[in-house]
């Protein structure tokens, strides 16, 4: 299948490009007829070109199929297959004209491949194989350029140089830019001259002005223009803004509002209390305003510091010694402040520190006594009379107009009143007796107010010192108990001793032992002075005899080295024991066997166990002993021996069954057998005797019952196994329709009929006791 010349003609575009391959062929060789060689195109003879965005009513006519099999008798068909084949694009079946039937954006798609055959139409068969060709969309400058962000946000210091980047901007052009200009872009600036320029070609935008100052305008706002058809008239455009703000530098020195401050503070201030503020302006900002102050000269050295307040740069002026008043009244002060972060490139503008004074006044106030001393040491004999002055102090007004200084104890810290003090002069004097063994030391705070103003106080503290006197005895130093062996030597020693002293010399104590002389006539014993402030006790004979003296009493004089001398007796118990051949102790006396040789602790704990656990052994052994006896079945009150079992079911008569059996009493031979009573062993075991049966029973009731208690009156008189009291049962519910009726006698009062009571007067002795017993008339009971 071949294209329609006519197909060429009714084509532009696809006219010039033949035309400029034909001469392209025509100049392809040289001057000897050999063709040149050239680079391979992507040309297609089989292609079709069409207009985007055709506006036309018509249908766009796209080209013509034609089949050298048509002889133009209308025996061919063609068939037009692909994509858009039947929507986009229709074919004439006889003619083989492609239309478009809607308007096409190459943006949308750029080009379709198409099928087209040529078919016999009486016999369907294919006039010759099927066709590929294809239909580009030639494209038309219908879409303008768009910036990839709208707006742009960008910065650049400020007093930065001609010329200096600030951000590159981009635009798109969706047309296709391997055809004509449709999509070439040039950039240009619609406003923000003459701060800034932009680059026709790149985009990208830079400063245009020297010396842009951030304190004199901070933000800009510049507006950028994409013209494609590279530039030229007809082009399309489009625009974007961007915001250009300029970053600080620091550029601007810091400056004092004033250079002189004044300031007053009360003399009273405390240490460490800011006394004045001051603030030096920066027109930087952030860490380009931070600022460092400092003192660069004070008539009051050291007195003064000053520091910076990160948050709000400010500079502090802090108190770092006491003020006085009426020793200076103004202090200057020099003060200089420096930016922290200073840049080179803007030394040539000059120091960037400003430099201000502080006049700081000082205000008198009412103040407090002074003490002429921060703390006091007296010192005081213990043995000083009452009313001895120990020492003084002294305290002062500060102020201008002196007041007089009046003088007290605090009491809260010598609640004993143990000194005093004169409220004039401040002489400190003791009210009693001191005692250095009893407290060494007394620590009281004296108070000194104004006279004119009770309300200034001060305080001061004293310290006591209670000077120690030799008035102390020494004593043995621990209570010593010692023996002595009856095999014992002369001149062997028996106990070391040493003394304690509560005083406290300079040179430290020195102790002499001696034996007392009203003792050392008949002394049994020896002391040796070591000169080290122990002794010994040595024997002055060869043996001693516990029987005819089993204790020793050794009086020791003890003297210290002081003055005045003091010196006591103290007194040495040594008992007499049986030794072994190497001295050790074997038996004493019952008080040395209680002092030094008695039981220990533990021992006699353990006996004391062992004791106890026997007691409960014995106590046991009786309660296993008494729980073996048996115990009476029942035990009465009144101790009686009387056996009453108590059914607190009153019952319902003769006829109530729910109560007890009427029949055991009718029927004898029901009755069990007599059984022996398991609270008694008899000591002979008789049988039981079984008696015979009873009559017959009579018409009525009264007869059963009367024959009833007669036999079991005859079994107990015979038994000699019965015991020896008798046994009384007794049914608290009455019931309701026995047929004997009530046997009260009040009952019988209201009763009309006859009642047979001869029964009663059987039972003989025997009932007459259990009804005394039941509590009350036997005619009172109800059966």
């Amino acid at each position: 299948m071949c294209h329609h010349p006519k197909t060429i003609c009714a084509n532009e575009y696809f006219f010039l490009e033949l035309l400029f391959m034909i001469l392209l062929w025509l100049f392809s060789n040289d001057a000897n007829g050999v063709p040149l060689r050239r680079s391979k195109r992507g040309w297609m003879w089989n292609q079709f070109f069409l207009l985007e965005e055709y506006t036309g009513t018509d249908m766009q006519y796209v080209g013509k199929l034609h089949s050298d099999g048509d002889r133009g008798d209308g025996s061919v068909r063609y068939v037009l297959t692909g994509e858009g084949a039947g929507t986009l694009f229709k074919i004439d079946e006889k003619s083989g004209d492609i239309h478009a039937t809607k308007r096409l954006d190459r943006e949308e798609k750029a080009y379709y491949i198409l099928h087209a055959k040529a078919i016999n139409r009486f016999t369907n068969e294919a006039l010759e194989g099927e066709s590929e060709f294809i239909i580009k969309i030639h494209d038309i400058n219908d879409n303008e350029p768009r910036f990839t962000k709208d707006p742009y946000i960008a910065t650049v210091p400020e007093m930065s140089e001609i010329g200096t980047s600030v951000i590159q901007v981009t635009a798109t052009d969706a047309d296709d830019a391997t055809y004509g200009n449709s999509a070439r872009v040039v950039y240009s600036i619609l406003e923000g001259q003459p701060y800034f320029s932009v680059d026709p070609e790149t985009g990208l935008i830079k400063t245009a002005l020297p010396g842009m100052d951030r304190e004199v305008k901070e933000h800009y706002q510049v507006v950028i223009q994409a013209k494609d058809m590279a530039g030229q008239m007809g082009g399309l455009s489009g625009t974007t803004t961007v915001s250009i703000t300029l970053s600080d530098v620091n550029d601007n020195p810091p400056r004092f509002t004033k250079s002189l401050y004044d300031f007053k503070v009360p003399e009273s201030t405390e240490l460490g209390s800011a006394v004045g503020v001051i603030r030096a302006n920066d027109a930087d900002i952030n860490a380009n305003a931070e600022m460092d102050y400092r003192i660069i000269g004070s008539d009051g050295p050291g007195m003064f510091d000053i520091s910076t307040n990160k948050s709000t740069q400010e500079g502090v002026i802090v108190l770092r010694k006491p003020l006085d008043f009426e020793r200076k009244r103004q202090y200057s002060l020099r003060i200089q402040v420096d930016n922290v972060h200073v840049s080179p490139r803007f030394f040539s503008m000059g120091p960037f520190r400003d430099e201000a004074t502080v006049k700081i006044q000082v205000e008198d106030v009412d103040e407090p006594p002074v003490f002429e001393r921060s703390s006091y040491v007296m010192e005081v004999k213990e043995d000083a009379a009452r009313n001895t002055a120990i020492g003084s102090v002294s305290a002062s007004d500060p102020d201008g107009v002196r007041s007089p200084v009046r003088y007290s104890i605090d009491r809260r810290t010598d609640m004993d009143r143990v000194f005093n003090i004169h409220a004039g002069n401040g002489s400190v004097f003791i009210l009693r007796q001191l005692d250095r063994e009893e407290s060494a030391w007394h620590n009281i705070s004296i108070i000194a107010t104004e006279f004119n103003n009770p309300r200034q106080i001060s305080r001061v503290p004293v310290y006591i010192r209670v000077l120690d006197i030799n008035d102390n005895a020494p004593t043995f130093a621990t209570n010593y108990e010692t023996f002595v062996c009856e095999n014992a030597k002369a001149n062997q020693r028996i106990q070391t001793v040493s003394a304690t002293d509560p005083d406290e010399p300079v040179g430290g104590h020195r102790f002499f032992f001696s034996l007392a002389h009203e003792a050392s006539g008949k002394a049994n014993f020896s002391v040796r002075d070591n000169k080290d402030n122990t002794a010994w006790i040595l024997t002055r004979r060869n043996s001693y005899n516990s029987l005819q003296k089993s204790t020793y009493l050794v009086p020791v004089v003890i003297s210290d080295g002081e003055f005045p001398m003091q010196s006591s007796t103290n007194t040495l118990t040594v008992r007499v024991c049986t030794c072994d051949r190497e001295g050790n102790m074997k038996l004493c006396n019952a008080e040395a066997l209680t002092g030094r040789a008695g039981l220990s602790t533990g021992a006699l704990v353990a006996i004391l166990l062992c004791v106890i656990i026997l007691l409960m052994i014995v106590v046991l052994f009786a309660a296993l002993r008494r729980q073996r006896k048996k115990e009476p079945l029942i035990i009465s009150k009144e101790d009686v021996r009387d056996n009453v079992v108590s059914y607190n079911d009153e019952g319902g008569g003769e006829e109530d069954t729910q109560a007890f059996d009427i029949g055991t009493l009718r029927n004898p031979e029901a009755i069990e057998e007599s059984k022996q009573r398991r609270d008694i062993v008899p000591e002979t075991f008789y049988p039981p005797v079984r008696r015979p049966a009873p009559p017959p029973a009579r018409d009525n009731n009264n007869g059963d019952v009367r024959d009833f208690i007669n036999q079991r009156l005859q079994e107990n008189d015979s038994d000699p196994t019965a015991p020896p009291y008798d046994s009384l049962a007794t049914y608290a519910y009455e019931g309701n329709g026995s047929v004997a009726e009530s046997l009260s006698s009040l009952e019988s009062v209201t009763t009309e009929g006859d009642q047979d009571y001869n029964y009663l007067s059987e039972w003989g002795p025997r009932f007459k006791k259990l009804a005394d017993m039941y509590g009350g008339d036997d005619s009172d009971r109800d059966s």
